[in-house]
């Protein structure tokens, strides 16, 4: 199982890519076929096998030889390492499907927000979708009702401090994508561990906005990587942060 689910993993990690760099410049991922971005060669079925075509061609292009971009195998690898770790450590359960929809939107998120600064709408409706599936299948319509009304809560708590940012700073501090997936981490996580992802995103955002605006001297930092990073690892430790916040709060 962990084996057939790296194979699903690592091909899905292909089409993440796709996503992540077409659907922001308006591209058509379903009529275009796919092309060497080197020399745009079209290229066909066996120039595509997940890691294998890299391995096979030596990480170069088969038509004009220039080296093909790393980050494609880095994907397919990562994403099949995600999908079989699932497996392997929650076994076939809700939780195991929850971490492949976030480890899969992550992936997404981190390809299209730091080459464009932009967090797309089908992505985050696809994720949901699956996730309103995966909670009526196991928790029943009351619980899936329970956690969209804790999603929406999130939402608004997002959204004021857009508002709040943007007052103070007088231009967006923002992005509409980073308030839209405020409501996935609530949906996936409730209030109260909703808050603790959206705190950890901060702490892990602080460095990368710290250099960026002292090295590259850019204003704009993506936001969206480090909010599905901290959902990310908040889904990963539950009982951890549960535990914490007991500590904390009693």
């Amino acid at each position: 199982m962990s084996v057939f689910l790296f194979i699903v993993g690592a091909c899905l990690g292909s089409f993440y890519l796709v996503l992540g760099k077409r659907l922001p410049v308006g591209e058509d991922i379903v009529k275009s076929r796919s092309k060497c971005d080197s020399c745009g060669h079209e290229l066909h079925f066996f120039d595509l096998i997940p890691l294998l075509s890299f391995l096979f061609l030596r990480g170069r292009c088969r038509y004009c030889h220039e080296r093909i971009d790393v980050l494609c195998p880095l994907i397919e690898v990562v994403m099949g390492c995600f999908f079989a770790f699932s497996y392997i450590y929650f076994g076939l359960s809700y939780e195991m499907y929850i971490f492949d929809i976030i480890s899969s939107l992550m992936i997404i998120i981190f390809i299209s927000d730091f080459s464009y600064y932009i967090i797309l709408d089908s992505p985050l409706v696809g994720s949901i979708i699956l996730i309103t599936i995966c909670k009526l299948c196991y928790y029943g319509p009351v619980e899936t009702g329970k956690s969209l009304l804790c999603g929406l809560a999130m939402f608004a708590c997002m959204y004021l401090v857009m508002l709040i940012g943007n007052f103070i700073f007088k231009r967006e501090s923002l992005g509409g994508g980073d308030i839209k997936f405020a409501f996935i981490i609530g949906y996936v996580l409730g209030i109260r561990l909703g808050l603790c992802a959206i705190i950890l995103s901060t702490f892990l955002a602080l460095p990368y906005s710290f250099a960026a605006l002292n090295l590259k001297k850019n204003n704009e930092v993506p936001y969206g990587p480090f909010l599905a990073s901290s959902l990310f690892i908040v889904f990963l430790f539950i009982p951890k942060f549960l535990g914490l916040l007991e500590v904390l709060f009693g």
